[in-house]
C-alpha cells in the first residue's frame, strides 16, 4: 500500500516506505494517544470503502510538494500527517483523528492548480489542528447511510457484515461552526505557504458547478460538497478571508506542474470493477455487460452496482459462487431471499445463458429477483420499490434480458479513461477541445470540459494553454 506521511518538510523520496521527520520520544510502555488509535483503527476501514489507494509516483509527488508547505506554514509544524491518495472517481477529502488525511483521484481531477489542492489539504488540515475530528467523534451520527436492498432482501450474513462495516464509515459532517472555523484557518495556512489565497473560493465554486452537473445526470454520489456545501455565503466568507490576507494578485497557483502530474491518471471507474459507461455496465475481466433503463443512473461500488432511476426505484448487481449441481430455481429458494413467494420462481434464458426469476415482499418492500449464470459466476440482479407499478416489472426484465456475454472484439475495445494533459492549438474552441472527451456522453462533454477547465462560457482559450480531457 502506498501512502505519504508527512511532517513539517516536502516528504522523502521514497515514497513507499516515507520517513518521518521529527521523531517523538515517548514512553514505550505508554498507551498512544487517543487521536492516532482512532485513526489507525478506521484508516484501513476507510480506505477499503474507497476502492483501495491509489498509486501514481506524479500525482503523490504533487500530492507531497504541496502537504509539505502547508505543514511549515500551519500552526503546528511539529504534526506528523499520513496522506493517502484514495482509488475513487468521487470527489471528496477527509480528516481522521491522529493526522490521517485523505484525497480521492477524482478530487485531483477536478482541481485546476496546485492551489485549489492546497486549499482543500489546508481545510482538512484545519479539521486536525482544531481537533474537530475528535468533537466529532464524542458526538457520531448514528449511520444514515444502508444499502437498503442487501441488508433487506439478502439474508447472508457476510454481506450483511460488509454492509454495516461500509455504513460505519459513512463520516458524519462536521458542524458548520466547525467548517467556518476550517474555512478561516485553511485560507491563513494557504496565504503563509505562498499560495493563492482566492483557491478556497474558485475551488468551492468548481464543486458546486460540477454538483450541478452531476443533477444533471440524475447523479446522488456522497462526496466533498455534500459535507463541505458550497453555499454563495460560505463561498463569500472565503473570498473576504483571502483579501484580509492580502491583495487580488498574490499567491502562486503552479497551473502547468499541477496539470502535469495528471497527465494519464485513471478517470471514472477503475476497471477491475468494470465501466459505467451511460447506463451500460461492462466488465473486462468478467466479460459481461447488462444496460439499465432510461432515466437510470448507474454507480459502480467495490461490492456491487448500485442504479436507481431519482428514488422510486433501485437496482443492485452482483456476482457470487454456486455450486454448479444446484439449479437456479434452487438457488432462489435456498434461503438468502427474504420474503420470497415461492410460486413466484421461473426459468428462463437470457441471451443463451440460464436464468431464473421471483419476487419477494419484505419490510414494505417490494422485489424482484434475477439469477443468470455465465461461466463458474452466478449474477444477481435485485430491484426494489416501495410504491410498485408496471414500470418496476418492465425496468427489471428490460435490465436482465439485456445482460450478455461480451465478445473478444468488444473486450479488447474496453479501455479505461485517463486524464489527457494537451495544448490549445490554434482554432481550437471549447466545442473542438470537448469533443475530443472520449467514454463521455455527447451531452456532457463540453460542460465537462468546462468545469474541469474551470472554463466560463464566454472565456477564450489561449493557443499553448494546458487544458485536461478525458480519453482512452
Amino acid at each position: 500500500m502506498t501512502a505519504l506521511a508527512l511532517a513539517g518538510c516536502a516528504g522523502s523520496q521514497d515514497l513507499a516506505q516515507p520517513t518521518i521527520s521529527t521523531p517523538v520520544t515517548a514512553d514505550p510502555t505508554a498507551a498512544p494517544p487517543a487521536d492516532v488509535t482512532l485513526g489507525a483503527r478506521e484508516h484501513p476501514r476507510l480506505v477499503m470503502a474507497y476502492g483501495g489507494v491509489y498509486s501514481d509516483p506524479k500525482a503523490e509527488r504533487a500530492v507531497a510538494r504541496v502537504v509539505g508547505r502547508l505543514v511549515a506554514a500551519s500552526d503546528d509544524p511539529s504534526r506528523t500527517y499520513r496522506i493517502t491518495i484514495l482509488n475513487s472517481p468521487a470527489i471528496n477529502a477527509f480528516a481522521l483523528p491522529g493526522g490521517y488525511l485523505y484525497v480521492t483521484r477524482g478530487l485531483l481531477a477536478l482541481a485546476d492548480d496546485a492551489s485549489e489542492l492546497a486549499a482543500v489539504l489546508a481545510h482538512e488540515m484545519a479539521h486536525v489542528t482544531a481537533n474537530h475530528a475528535i468533537a466529532r467523534q464524542r458526538r457520531a451520527e448514528a449511520a444514515a447511510v444502508v444499502n437498503r436492498v442487501a441488508a433487506t432482501v439478502v439474508g447472508d450474513p457476510t454481506v450483511a457484515r460488509e454492509t454495516m462495516a461500509t455504513t460505519q464509515m459513512s463520516l458524519a459532517r462536521f458542524s458548520q461552526t466547525q467548517e467556518l472555523e476550517a474555512d478561516q484557518i485553511g485560507v491563513r495556512t494557504l496565504a503563509r505557504a505562498g499560495f493563492d489565497p482566492f483557491a478556497a473560493a474558485r475551488f468551492l465554486e468548481a464543486m458546486s458547478r460540477f454538483a450541478s452537473l452531476k443533477d444533471a445526470t440524475a447523479g446522488d454520489k456522497p462526496d466533498f460538497l455534500s459535507s463541505h456545501p458550497a453555499t454563495p455565503e460560505r463561498v463569500a466568507l472565503a473570498v473576504r478571508a483571502a483579501r484580509q490576507v492580502g491583495g487580488t494578485d498574490i499567491g502562486e497557483r503552479d497551473r502547468d506542474a499541477y496539470l502535469a502530474s495528471l497527465d494519464g491518471m485513471l478517470y471514472g471507474d477503475d476497471p477491475r470493477e468494470g465501466f459505467a459507461r451511460g447506463r451500460a455496465f461492462l466488465h473486462r475481466e468478467l466479460g459481461i455487460a447488462f444496460t439499465v433503463p432510461n432515466g437510470f443512473f448507474l454507480e459502480n461500488t467495490s461490492k456491487a452496482v448500485l442504479a436507481s432511476d431519482g428514488g422510486k426505484i433501485a437496482m443492485r448487481f452482483d456476482g457470487v459462487e454456486v455450486p454448479e449441481a444446484m439449479s437456479l430455481p434452487d438457488y432462489l429458494a435456498s434461503g438468502w431471499v427474504k420474503g420470497l413467494i415461492p410460486d413466484s420462481v421461473r426459468s428462463l434464458e437470457v441471451n443463451g445463458a440460464p436464468a431464473a426469476t421471483a419476487s419477494a415482499i419484505s419490510e414494505g418492500w417490494s422485489f424482484r429477483i434475477a439469477v443468470v449464470r455465465a461461466g463458474s459466476r452466478v449474477y444477481r440482479f435485485i430491484f426494489a420499490t416501495a410504491s410498485p407499478t408496471g414500470g418496476f416489472e418492465t425496468g427489471f426484465m428490460e435490465t436482465v434480458k439485456s445482460f450478455r456475454r461480451l465478445t473478444p472484439a468488444q473486450i479488447a475495445d474496453l479501455k479505461p479513461l485517463r486524464v489527457r494533459i494537451v495544448r490549445v492549438g490554434a482554432g481550437d474552441t471549447i466545442e473542438s477541445l470537448a469533443g475530443r472527451m472520449g467514454g463521455i456522453d455527447a451531452p456532457l462533454r463540453r460542460p465537462l470540459f468546462m468545469v474541469m477547465n474551470a472554463v466560463k462560457t464566454n472565456d477564450d482559450l489561449k493557443p499553448g494553454m494546458a487544458v485536461k480531457i478525458v480519453a482512452e
